[in-house]
């Protein structure tokens, strides 16, 4: 009989439960074991959820507290010597590397943290030593909450990332030059004892990640997986059985590594991403081994078409035999929302078209019966068929008005009037701006009382005036913030505004917005994605009202903050009927309409976000690559190309790992960039100085993510590095990204000694201004 699988569940609870718990830890207001008390409160009713679903295979150790990876670098005593020194308990030490930790005398950073594959997910680099070692933690977390749900009546199959992906996924720490991969050796051991104890423990199968199979793989991580296998397989029926999960891609490219797992019980593949591998890979199946099909999308939030997922399963039990198929979810739900249950005011019509992390495990349990014994679920086949229906028949989805005006884009509306030095000889008259000059990347502090007040409004429990009088308070006082601190370029910190893309999608047609439907980004950190269900456009002007006002009341140049069109449909679910390219083209011309706005009303400095450009970029190589750029670029031009050439555009990209699509960044024409760098080595900063780019640069000089501030001189280090690639005249001074998140506190502390730092080199440097 073909059984139902969910590769992992979402974390944060149905209420951002995790969030709130964490943050009460953090702030002091929870003890450690009540923290730890909800922890398995949430891990209990997940295991439930998916139960009274249907779900056969219900993963366990997919719970985090802050992130899976860096549970693993804890689970393998992979931490730092900077965190094990300051002899810290375990849990706190955890959370040091996560979000740093500046309390009792201890100061330190925390790990790099960058994006999960292309998802808006992140997580925590492993970070090793040239002299690394690796053991398994004393009561290992992965053998605690199997035997947590098997007390509770729950059997699980333990998810584990696998060792070849963990050690590639990874890097060397800085002042190391160890290659990860070849740290494979220490590490497999470390594994096969975890195996062994999850045995003991009663685990009958273990889902094992290795989801960098889905890459474009160096010779050498390929290789790995042989070594690393055949002493798993070696373990024989002292370990459980094996499923090798793959997710996010393909696998095609990477048959040649099959062999190393042909003892194992199976395979699991994304069908959602890729269906078109499915032939391929059940050719390349051993004559025993099952295939797991992830069908139901593990990262989108669309009701699963059940009759081409039946399909799909058909034709792999056609192939294997309805014994060796599991109908699965495509990927871990960690990227969906909780319950659809929890929304109350979306629209009847697109409700139905919906489907969250708890409706998807009811989905892969029907599907798994519907391949067997379709009458017992034919009811749910048949709403589901007249849901699809609906969807494709809605008027909703399209606008004559939209595709009209994409059908008249050409060419030239793509690039600015002039090249950049004749555009910068113009900026830098008007906006006077000295050397290292320093700005911030956009949001100041979101404090509860922004907080209320914007609740109140939007509960009309006060008026549009009222509101409006309290925003503008709170750009003044962001301003005289920026008057004490002497930056040189303002931001009006974004007071109004509840998500870098909520915002914009509640003003432009083609979007509907959820209440509860949060995912975590990062930490305790949660977003609500807007919803793309139709053409999209903008009404109305969006930003103009505040950048207006915020500029008439300061004495600097004020930048006008705008997401970009990539990032608006990174971080949105977007549609699943219409390409990406067009749903972007349609998101840049409606910010192409609000960058003309903002200049008409005196913003001469335009910062169009696009930290999801890399997010976005695809996973291998190639012409997919090369088509992705394409139209990311030029939606980016479009959106930005319509202003004058004295007016400056500013754009931000988080994470600096850009070295395999820098002409991208470079077509981008932006007259400035800003990264997230300060967790990485100045030496990726290489890349501006071997392709001679032109124009400027604002690497991040100290980290958000964290609420610690760091010292004057730790700034200084920072921008000398920096310095030995960029040249003066070509150097921004900037935090990482914005500064929504953190306290006031932290945010002048931080920025008075940015400020400082910046000054101080701009002396030294005054004879070449």
């Amino acid at each position: 009989m073909v059984q139902s699988s969910v590769l992992g569940f979402p974390r944060i609870g149905v209420l951002r439960d995790l969030k709130k718990a964490n943050e009460a830890y953090w702030g002091g207001k929870i003890s450690q074991s009540d923290l730890l008390a909800e922890g398995k409160r949430l891990r209990l009713a997940h295991w439930k959820i998916q139960r009274d679903a249907g779900v056969d295979i219900i993963p366990s150790n997919d719970f985090a507290f802050y992130d899976h990876v860096l549970d693993h670098i804890q689970l393998f005593n992979a931490v730092p010597e900077r965190y094990t020194s300051q002899k810290l308990d375990a849990l706190d030490t955890y959370f040091a590397m996560g979000r740093g930790h500046q309390k009792g005398g201890v100061d330190v950073p925390a790990l790099e943290m960058v994006k999960w594959f292309d998802s808006n997910y992140h997580y925590v680099k492993p970070t090793l030593q040239d002299n690394q070692t690796f053991s398994l933690a004393k009561d290992p977390k992965p053998v605690r909450e199997f035997l947590e749900a098997k007390e509770a009546g729950f059997q699980t199959r333990p998810v584990l990332l696998g060792p070849v992906s963990f050690l590639a996924l990874g890097k060397a720490d800085r002042g190391s030059s160890v290659n990860p991969i070849s740290l494979l050796d220490k590490l497999v051991p470390v594994y096969v004892e975890l195996l062994k104890q999850l045995k003991e423990a009663g685990a009958e199968t273990v889902q094992i990640d290795e989801p960098v199979l889905v890459f474009d793989l160096s010779p050498e991580v390929k290789a790995a997986f042989k070594p690393a296998y055949e002493a798993i397989s070696a373990l024989g029926s002292a370990a459980p059985s094996i499923i090798i999960a793959t997710y996010f891609g393909d696998i095609v490219h990477n048959f040649d590594v099959l062999p190393a797992f042909s003892k194992l019980h199976g395979l699991h593949v994304d069908l959602k991403r890729n269906p078109e591998q499915l032939d391929a890979v059940l050719k390349q199946l051993g004559p025993k081994q099952i295939l797991s099909a992830g069908v139901v999308d593990g990262r989108n939030i669309w009701k699963n078409n059940f009759a081409k997922s039946i399909e799909v399963v058909q034709t792999a039990i056609k192939a294997l035999g309805e014994e060796r198929v599991i109908v699965a979810t495509s990927s871990s739900l960690l990227h969906t929302p909780h319950t659809l249950a929890s929304e109350k005011k979306l629209p009847a019509e697109v409700y139905e078209w919906f489907s969250f992390a708890t409706e998807k495990c009811r989905e892969v349990a029907i599907l798994a019966k519907a391949v067997t014994d379709p009458k017992s679920v034919q009811a749910e086949l048949d709403a589901n068929a007249a849901t699809m229906k609906s969807r494709a028949d809605s008027t909703r989805t399209n606008d004559p008005k939209v595709k009209e005006r994409q059908s008249k884009v050409t060419p030239e509306m793509h690039d600015r009037k002039s090249p950049f030095d004749a555009r910068y000889a113009q900026q830098k008259t008007h906006l006077k701006l000295p050397l290292f000059p320093t700005t911030t990347i956009g949001s100041f502090p979101q404090t509860s009382e922004i907080r209320v007040q914007r609740n109140k409004f939007t509960k009309g429990e006060i008026t549009e005036q009222q509101y409006d009088e309290f925003i503008k308070k709170e750009i003044d006082y962001a301003i005289q913030v920026q008057d004490e601190l002497d930056l040189d370029v303002y931001v009006h910190g974004e007071p109004e505004r509840n998500d870098m893309v909520q915002y914009f999608g509640e003003r432009l047609e083609g979007y509907v917005f959820t209440t509860h439907a949060w995912v975590q980004s990062y930490g305790s950190r949660c977003v609500r994605p807007p919803i793309i269900v139709g053409d999209i456009s903008r009404p109305a002007p969006m930003t103009v009202k505040e950048s207006k006002y915020a500029a008439s009341v300061s004495k600097k140049p004020m930048k006008g903050m705008l997401t970009g069109p990539v990032t608006c449909l990174r971080w949105s679910f977007p549609r699943d009927d219409v390409h990406q390219s067009v749903q972007c083209q349609q998101l840049a011309l409606a910010l192409r309409d609000e960058v003309v706005d903002l200049e008409k009303n005196g913003i001469y400095v335009i910062q169009v976000d696009e930290p999801a450009l890399r997010e976005g970029l695809p996973l291998r190589k190639g012409s997919e690559r090369d088509a992705y750029l394409k139209w990311a670029v030029d939606s980016f031009k479009l959106a930005t190309a319509g202003v004058e050439d004295s007016t400056q555009i500013h754009s931000h990209f988080c994470y600096s790992e850009f070295q395999d699509f820098f002409h991208a960044i470079a077509a981008l024409d932006a007259d400035v960039l800003s990264i997230e760098n300060s967790k990485s080595d100045a030496k990726l900063l290489k890349v501006f100085v071997d392709e001679a780019y032109p124009r400027h640069i604002g690497p991040g000089v100290y980290d958000i993510h964290s609420p610690r501030v760091p010292a004057e001189e730790e700034f200084k280090q920072r921008i000398q590095e920096m310095l030995q690639y960029l040249r003066p005249d070509q150097l921004w001074i900037n935090p990482d990204c914005g500064l929504k998140t953190r306290q006031w506190d932290e945010v002048k502390g931080a920025l008075s000694k940015m400020v400082a730092a910046a000054k101080y080199f701009r002396e030294q440097y005054a004879d070449k201004a």
